[in-house]
C-alpha cells in the first residue's frame, strides 16, 4: 500500500449528512414501499394482516429501533453492529455478528437485482442474455454512484424515496376515496388456525421491518453520527405507516384478498387500486414505482454492506486488500468493487433460495444486538450518557427489559415458524461464520495486532483469551436449538410436512422432512455433547494457566 495514502477507518472522507438525508436512507434500507405484504393477505388473511402491521412496529420495529438508537449514540462507529457487538460481548461475538449482518446485507441486496430484472421482462420479452444485461446494468450503475460517495448515495435515495412515497400515497389516497369493502372480514382464511396463520406471516413481517441497524455501518463518514439517531425515530413510524395505509386502501377498494400476492397472471396487489380506478397508464407508472423500489434498496445496501468486511479487514480480523481507499473520493473502494462482484455471481440464484439463506442471519443478529445492549449498559453507565446529551432508551430498566426481551422472544418464534429447511439453512450459515472467525483470527491476528493489552492472544490456541469459551457456548447453543427444533418443527408442521416437502422439493435433502428433524435431532445432540466437552477443555487452557501468565506478567502474592 502506498504510505502516502491512508487506508482503513482512519482515512475515511467525513460529509455533512442532514437528518432527512439519513431518513431517507433508513427507509430505502428497510421499505422502500410496502411491496411484500401481498403475500401476507393472502396467507393471513385482511383482519389479521392489518392487526399485526399494527403490532409489529409496536412489539418489533420500535425494540430494534431503539437498541439500534442507543448503540449509535454511544458508538457512533463504522461498521455499526459489528463494533457494539465488539465492545459489549468481545472479539470471537463481534466477529458473527459482523459476518451475519455483512453476508446477509449481501445476500439480500442480491434479491433485489432479481426482483428488477422479474419486473423488467413484464414490460419487455427477453432473452437469458437480456435478463443478465439488465442485472449487469443495474449493479454497475449503483455501483459507480456508491465510488462516488456517501454523499452521493444519500442524494439518490432521497430522489428514488420521494418517487416510491409518492407512488403509495396516489395508491392510498384512490383506495380510501373509493371505500367499498370491510378491511378486517374475514380476520383470517376459515380454512387456516390461527398458527398456521400467524407463523406465514411472522417471517414476512420480521423481513419487512429488517434493516435499521445498517445505517450506522457508516457513521464514520458523517460528520455528525448523532443524526443516525435522530433519523431513526422519525423513520420508524414513516416506514409503520407506509405499509398500513397503503395495505388498508387496497383491501377496501379492490378487495380480493384471496388473490394478493406479488406474482401470478392472475395476483391482486397494489397497483391494482390504480388500474382499477384510473387506468392502466396509471398501473404502468407504478409498476415502474416497483423498479425504482428496488433500485433504493440495491443503492442503500451497497452503502451499508460494503462497510462491513472493510472495518473488519481493518481490525486484522478479514483480508487486509478490503482497507483500500479511492485515492480522491476516500470510500472503501475495493470493498464496494468486491461486493459488485459478488451480486453478479448471487444474481443468478432465485429469489426463494437467497431469501433462505438470509433470513436466519438477521434473526441472530438481532438477539446478538440485544444483549450487546444490556452488556454496554455496565461498560457505559446511563448517569454519564445523559450528561453527554447522549441518546438513551426510555423507561429505566422497565423500557430497557421491553425493547430487549421481545425481539429475542419474537425472534425465536419466527426461527422455528419459518420452516424447516430454512431453519437448516440457518445452521449452516451458523458453521460457516465459525469457520471463517478460525480462519480470520489464525490467518490476520485480529484485534491483538491493534492493541495487544486490551485483546490478549492465548498462545496456547492463537485465538484471543477467552475464544474457546466463547465458542463452546456457541456450540452448546446450536445444539440446545437443534435438538429444540426436531421437537417443535414436528409439533408445527405436524404430519402435513412430508407431503408438503414432497411437493415443494420433489427430491433432494429439502424433500426429506423426516430425514431433516432426523438431521435436528441428531445434529442437536452431538453438538450440545460437543460443548459440554469443550467447555472443561477451555477451563483447563484457558484457566490454567490464568490470563495475567500468559500476558507475562508476575502473580501477584
Amino acid at each position: 500500500m502506498d504510505e502516502n495514502h491512508v487506508h482503513g477507518v482512519a482515512g475515511l472522507k467525513r460529509h455533512k449528512i442532514k437528518t432527512s438525508g439519513v431518513v431517507f436512507m433508513i427507509y430505502c434500507l428497510v421499505a422502500a414501499g410496502a411491496f411484500g405484504i401481498e403475500e401476507m393477505v393472502s396467507i393471513s388473511g385482511p383482519g389479521l394482516t392489518l392487526l399485526m402491521l399494527v403490532l409489529f412496529p409496536i412489539f418489533w420495529a420500535y425494540p430494534i429501533s431503539e437498541i439500534v438508537s442507543e448503540l449509535g449514540s454511544i458508538l457512533p462507529s463504522e461498521g455499526g453492529a459489528y463494533v457494539w457487538a465488539k465492545e459489549g460481548l468481545g472479539e470471537f461475538w463481534g466477529w458473527q455478528v459482523g459476518f451475519w449482518g455483512t453476508i446477509g446485507t449481501w445476500l439480500q441486496q442480491a434479491m433485489y437485482v432479481v426482483l428488477v430484472a422479474g419486473y423488467m421482462e413484464k414490460f419487455i420479452p427477453m432473452s437469458e442474455m437480456g435478463v443478465t444485461g439488465v442485472k449487469l446494468v443495474m449493479i454497475a450503475a449503483f455501483t459507480i454512484i456508491n465510488l462516488l460517495g456517501i454523499q452521493e448515495v444519500s442524494n439518490v435515495s432521497t430522489v428514488l424515496s420521494i418517487a416510491v412515497i409518492a407512488g403509495f400515497a396516489v395508491v392510498t389516497v384512490v383506495g380510501l376515496a373509493h371505500w367499498q369493502y370491510s378491511p378486517i372480514e374475514p380476520f383470517m382464511p376459515e380454512e387456516a388456525g390461527l398458527v398456521d396463520a400467524l407463523g406465514g406471516s411472522i417471517c414476512i413481517a420480521i423481513w419487512m421491518y429488517c434493516g435499521y441497524e445498517t445505517m450506522a455501518n457508516v457513521a464514520g463518514e458523517i460528520e455528525d453520527p448523532q443524526v443516525i439517531p435522530r433519523g431513526l425515530i422519525i423513520a420508524m413510524p414513516v416506514i409503520a405507516l407506509s405499509y398500513f395505509l397503503p395495505t388498508l386502501a387496497g383491501l377496501v377498494s379492490v378487495g380480493q384478498w384471496e388473490s394478493w400476492a406479488t406474482e401470478g397472471d392472475a395476483a391482486v396487489g397494489y397497483m391494482d387500486v390504480l388500474i382499477t380506478y384510473l387506468g392502466p397508464a396509471f398501473g404502468f407508472a407504478f409498476m415502474i414505482i416497483a423498479i425504482l423500489s428496488q433500485c433504493s434498496i440495491f443503492n442503500a445496501y451497497i452503502a451499508s454492506g460494503s462497510r462491513g468486511f472493510f472495518v473488519m479487514a481493518d481490525d486484522h480480523l478479514f483480508p487486509r486488500f478490503m482497507v483500500r481507499l479511492s485515492r480522491k473520493r476516500k470510500v472503501p473502494a475495493v470493498s464496494i468493487l468486491v461486493m459488485a462482484g459478488f451480486t453478479v455471481i448471487l444474481c443468478r440464484w432465485d429469489f426463494t433460495t437467497l431469501v433462505m439463506a438470509t433470513t436466519p442471519l438477521m434473526l441472530y443478529l438481532y438477539m446478538a444486538l440485544a444483549v450487546s445492549v444490556r452488556r454496554l449498559r455496565k461498560t457505559y453507565p446511563v448517569e454519564d450518557r445523559k450528561a453527554k446529551g447522549l441518546y438513551v432508551i426510555p423507561g429505566g430498566t422497565a423500557g430497557l427489559n421491553f425493547v430487549t426481551v421481545l425481539p429475542v422472544i419474537i425472534s425465536v418464534i419466527a426461527l422455528y415458524v419459518n420452516g424447516t429447511e430454512y431453519f437448516i439453512s440457518g445452521f449452516l450459515m451458523l458453521l460457516i461464520s465459525l469457520i471463517g472467525y478460525l480462519i480470520c483470527k489464525w490467518r490476520y491476528g485480529g484485534l491483538e495486532r491493534v492493541d495487544p493489552f486490551k485483546y490478549p492472544l492465548n498462545p496456547l490456541t492463537k485465538l484471543a483469551a477467552g475464544d474457546l469459551t466463547h465458542i463452546s457456548t456457541y456450540i452448546l447453543l446450536s445444539g440446545i436449538a437443534a435438538f429444540a427444533g426436531s421437537i417443535l418443527l414436528y409439533l408445527y408442521e405436524g404430519e402435513g410436512g412430508e407431503a408438503y416437502y414432497l411437493e415443494e422439493y420433489g427430491n433432494g435433502f429439502f424433500s426429506d422432512f423426516w430425514g431433516m428433524i432426523s438431521v435436528c435431532r441428531l445434529g442437536g445432540i452431538l453438538l450440545i455433547l460437543l460443548g459440554i466437552l469443550s467447555f472443561f477443555i477451555a477451563r483447563r487452557i484457558e484457566k490454567n494457566p490464568p490470563i495475567s501468565e500468559l500476558l507475562g506478567e508476575s502473580p501477584q502474592p
